[in-house]
């Protein structure tokens, strides 16, 4: 059955390999990080948050399996149904939206009481979305009317509406649309038009937006800690406190002391936990899980016979590759603290869901560049098999 299974795999395998080796990492740093809570709220925490865990990187590669079966062009139309569900469900996230630690980015999913970010389904959205509408409208991309207004319109959109309560995310995922933008073969003109209005939005957002205090607060403690209450800087101190004690082979796995006193060492600042106990190799090899991934979908994306393959592979692997260098330069002191989880490593239910179907769906764009190369390598053996025939070629005896 497994042999089956795997026969059935497709797909660039270098990827299926990153995929496996970052669960792995994922499942034992959790398993390390989560050990604070067993201490203070008995060993049974620990065996539930583990066990959930392992449910979700488990649920998460069968995600990835499903979505690299199914035709990447059937995402085109899907893209369509998750922007007409995403931009209402960001509006509801912002007035009925669970808070927590002062945003309200979550919404409860009835029932079974999950919470899960919006953020996150507007990504997988947005970008599928953008792919669909830069391929459709290649014909008359130089047309403001026909196709500048209305794909500007849906990036600006749904960057306010995650902006307002997640401005990290929001700034991510503009720089994503930007590059896929470039790709998509937009004027630089308008590039720079688009440019200079995401930063009329983020000064609107930074100076007017709900959260303006926090985002200013973060600014602040980022540029000048010494002027700081300890507080304030308080998780970037204590991640810098795991590097520093992590040398350069670490403590070794299950030894880390900063996650009794980091908030999040299962989540935001997981990166810190690893380096910390796997030293600076540890993290150096995280890096470059995360490279080998962006070179592999660049050479989909350059080998992807469709402009939506391409542009869809481009999107997902620049939103994954920034979202996981985000997180990294967080952790290490390099930016002011988020709440932007390491993909795929980050404990994290619904966040590893989302971030599965998007490794499922650049495997799908792999598998149909696979099937496609196989294809017009077969043709051609029988273009010289019908030569040799013929007597056009002589045969090799």
């Amino acid at each position: 059955m497994l042999q089956a299974l795997l026969n059935k795999t497709k797909g660039d395998r270098w990827i299926w390999l990153i995929i496996i080796l970052l669960s792995l990492i994922s499942v034992m740093a959790v398993y390390s990080a989560t050990g604070t809570l067993a201490y203070k709220k008995g060993e049974a925490v620990e065996k539930l948050l583990l066990t959930k865990h392992l449910i979700f990187v488990l649920l998460g590669i069968g995600m990835i399996y499903i979505a690299h079966l199914l035709d990447y062009r059937y995402y085109a139309g899907i893209s369509k149904v998750l922007m007409i569900v995403t931009i209402p469900l960001l509006f509801y996230t912002l007035i009925f939206g669970t808070n927590l630690n002062d945003a309200s980015r979550w919404v409860k999913i009835p029932v079974i009481g999950l919470t899960f970010q919006t953020s996150d389904l507007a990504k997988l959205a947005l970008i599928t979305f953008l792919a669909r509408m830069l391929t459709k409208k290649q014909e008359n991309i130089k047309n403001v009317k026909e196709s500048f207004i209305p794909i500007m319109g849906s990036v600006c959109v749904v960057f306010v509406l995650i902006a307002l309560a997640n401005l990290s995310t929001a700034l991510m995922l503009f720089g994503v649309s930007i590059l896929l933008l470039i790709i998509g073969r937009i004027s630089i003109k308008q590039i720079a038009i688009v440019c200079a209005g995401g930063f009329v939005l983020l000064l609107f957002v930074f100076f007017l937006g709900p959260r303006r205090k926090t985002y200013m607060s973060r600014i602040n403690t980022f540029m000048h800690p010494e002027m700081q209450h300890s507080d304030k800087t308080f998780q970037a101190d204590q991640a810098k406190i795991a590097l520093a004690t992590g040398g350069v082979f670490g403590k070794g796995p299950g030894n880390s002391t900063q996650r009794n006193f980091l908030p999040h060492p299962y989540s935001d600042f997981i990166f810190a936990i690893i380096i910390e106990e796997w030293g600076t190799v540890g993290g150096i090899v995280i890096m470059i899980l995360y490279l080998v991934l962006l070179y592999r979908c660049i050479k989909i994306v350059t080998r992807a016979p469709k402009a939506f393959g391409a542009l869809l592979a481009a999107g997902l692997s620049f939103s994954l590759t920034i979202q996981a260098f985000a997180n990294m330069a967080v952790a290490v002191g390099l930016g002011p603290v988020t709440g932007v989880p390491l993909p795929l490593v980050s404990m994290g239910g619904t966040s590893m869901i989302f971030t599965s179907v998007a490794f499922g769906i650049i495997l799908s764009v792999s598998r149909d560049v696979e099937e496609n190369a196989n294809a017009a390598t077969k043709e051609d053996k029988e273009k010289v098999k019908n030569k040799v025939i013929i007597g056009e070629i002589p045969a090799i005896a």
